[in-house]
């Protein structure tokens, strides 16, 4: 089970930091993660290209019942979008857009309507358009199977998820 090695908050903004000693241990918190979601929820994925930020929403997808062999990294289809019966989990890789100008053409708008998740590699790619509340994961390389994901967690809903995640709900 993932360890928290530190956590802070405040009204609107709620943060700490998992150790991922073993790609094993990423399921248990794929799982609590999307139990403390808001729905909908926005979550913005950075980390420096194989941190494994596909692999996290594979395992997020395993937890809300996705066969996570359907989950392939977005990078030439942008977004990807899988059902369940409770819900749209979307995955987008923004990678190649140049900026949230590129959105319209992608079908973006109408897709994070439908999402209940929404997952996104390379945000930074959007920053003028990321929504107020979301949560931030930043996943860093810590060895071959190690990382740390640090998330923040903006805006009631998405900072009490943090709350809730890291054991102080």
């Amino acid at each position: 089970m993932p360890s928290k090695a530190e956590q802070r908050s405040g009204h609107d903004v709620s943060s700490a930091s998992f150790s991922i000693t073993a790609e094993a241990e990423l399921m248990p918190f794929a799982v609590r993660l999307l139990v403390a979601l808001p729905r909908p929820a926005f979550v913005a994925l950075s980390g420096d290209l194989g941190a494994g930020k596909t692999t996290f929403v594979k395992a997020i997808a395993a937890a809300a019942g996705i066969d996570p062999a359907e989950v392939t990294s977005p990078t030439f289809g942008l977004v990807h979008e899988h059902a369940v019966h409770d819900g749209t989990l979307l995955h987008a890789d923004l990678y190649r857009i140049v900026d949230a100008g590129d959105l319209h053409e992608i079908g973006w708008h109408d897709a994070l309507a439908r999402a209940t998740w929404a997952f996104v590699e390379w945000p930074e790619r959007i920053a003028a358009v990321l929504p107020r509340d979301r949560i931030d994961v930043s996943i860093t390389i810590d060895s071959a199977t190690a990382r740390t994901l640090a998330l923040v967690g903006r805006g009631p809903a998405h900072a009490a998820a943090i709350e809730h995640l890291s054991g102080h709900a």
